[in-house]
């Protein structure tokens, strides 16, 4: 036996280790579904957060900031109170400067908008965000509906061009009973600090699935607003999109040079819960690996037990001639099987979900018990489970490496077993 195990070398081991996890069903389906579990967390949540960061930076793309964001160096230091008296690119022609922001390489479009507060009248809701945008034209760039990808309106249309109309959210609609047809008495301040009474009437209401604009916000034509708020020709805010999110670097630094030097410019990627979440990531892994130890755990005690269950046998693979290390090599070789079959069958189940769950969206209202708990952060109450074919193999590839790293210690414990003592036991 010995020399045909010398004859066989390797390839003895591995099949001596393969039959060895045949031997007791019960011990080696354990080790299976704890590393299949593992695998399988670590996969969907890992889908899930990435999926939970898209969609936050799809909306911090869409509403916050575009891919890049102008505005006066003014407008910044006070944009909680969204002032509209410090325009951007002031000095320039707005609509010149649109045109040379739109000729840079990479950019898809370009829009001025204007963000203001304004007090409601005769309306349970007192307060609301006030937005100038060319809808007609945003539409055609950006899907505003992060769950459907369309326009978000339920029902009418968006205002038409410089026209004494506004659309609002669906939340708002229901907390105001306001509806299509219906006039909508407010108060704004201009750039001027006068105050302005307007009335404008509803003729869309549009839920884009983001709770801080379907509760709070009011759109109306940019042209019209531009009159009403005295700022001429100018604009608050220009939004600009790229082809890709990752060419704004460089578009940022083209249009430092078009705009005033005095204007801030923003990528989208700097915005504050962007920079806080992936700060988040080495937690995110550290989580992703717990999961993984707790199953490593599990099969570091089956191939304990295996041991002390077959030190008879250890002995006799002694005494036919086998090597410590070759011993070792069999313990390991058998563990690695289970991990393998394991982190298979945890990503073939993980790719399933994530597969089917990247077309059906997780809510984030009913994860959290309300909207009220994420309104403030930029992130829609969609999240679609990010699928993978990459993530799926790290994931195995995790799972395998590490638990055959946890498994090696145990198998070490065979290669101490004195022969002669363990065929006495």
């Amino acid at each position: 036996m010995s020399d045909t195990y010398k004859q066989g070398g390797l390839a003895i081991i591995i099949t001596v280790a393969f039959r060895n996890i045949f031997r007791n069903f019960r011990r080696t389906m354990f080790c299976v579904v704890a590393v299949a579990i593992a695998v399988f967390c670590i996969i969907f949540f890992s889908s899930f957060i990435t999926g939970m960061l898209q969609s936050m930076y799809e909306v911090v793309q869409v509403f916050e900031l575009g891919h890049v964001r102008a505005v006066s160096a003014q407008y910044e230091a006070e944009s909680e109170y969204s002032p509209v008296q410090y325009p951007v690119a002031e000095g320039k022609s707005l609509n010149a400067a649109l045109e040379q922001i739109k000729a840079i390489p990479g950019v898809r479009a370009a829009f001025p908008r204007i963000a203001a507060y304004a007090s409601l009248q005769e309306s349970v809701i007192k307060h609301a965000a006030l937005w100038g945008m060319s809808m007609n034209d945003e539409s055609v760039a950006n899907r505003f509906n992060l769950t459907n990808r369309n326009d978000g309106l339920v029902e009418g249309r968006y205002p038409a061009p410089d026209s004494n109309e506004c659309a609002v959210g669906a939340r708002f609609a229901e907390k105001t009973g306001l509806k299509i047809g219906d006039r909508l008495p407010l108060k704004t301040v201009s750039a001027q600090f006068s105050d302005k009474l307007w009335s404008p009437v509803i003729t869309g209401i549009f839920r884009f699935d983001y709770a801080k604009w379907d509760q709070e916000t009011i759109i109306s034509d940019f042209t019209r607003l531009q009159r009403l708020l005295g700022l001429d020709d100018a604009s608050q805010q220009i939004f600009v999109y790229a082809d890709s999110p990752e060419l704004s670097g460089r578009i940022a630094r083209e249009m430092e040079r078009i705009l005033s030097p005095d204007d801030v410019i923003t990528e989208w990627k700097d915005q504050y819960w962007i920079g806080m979440m992936n700060m988040y990531e080495p937690l995110y892994f550290m989580i992703y690996l717990i999961f993984l130890i707790m199953a490593c755990l599990l099969i570091v005690n089956t191939i304990t037990m295996i041991i002390h269950e077959r030190i008879k046998e250890i002995g006799m693979m002694g005494s036919l001639g086998m090597t410590r290390g070759e011993i070792v090599k069999v313990f390991f070789f058998e563990s690695l099987f289970l991990a393998i079959a394991g982190a298979t069958v945890g990503v073939v189940l993980g790719g399933l979900l994530t597969g089917i769950g990247q077309f059906f969206p997780l809510r984030w209202s009913s994860l959290t018990g309300g909207e009220s708990v994420y309104a403030n952060m930029p992130v829609a109450n969609a999240i679609f489970l990010h699928f993978s074919a990459g993530s799926l193999f790290s994931s195995w590839l995790m799972g395998v490496a590490v638990s055959s790293m946890f498994t090696l210690f145990p198998s070490l414990k065979s290669a101490f077993v004195e022969p002669v003592e363990a065929l006495r036991r």
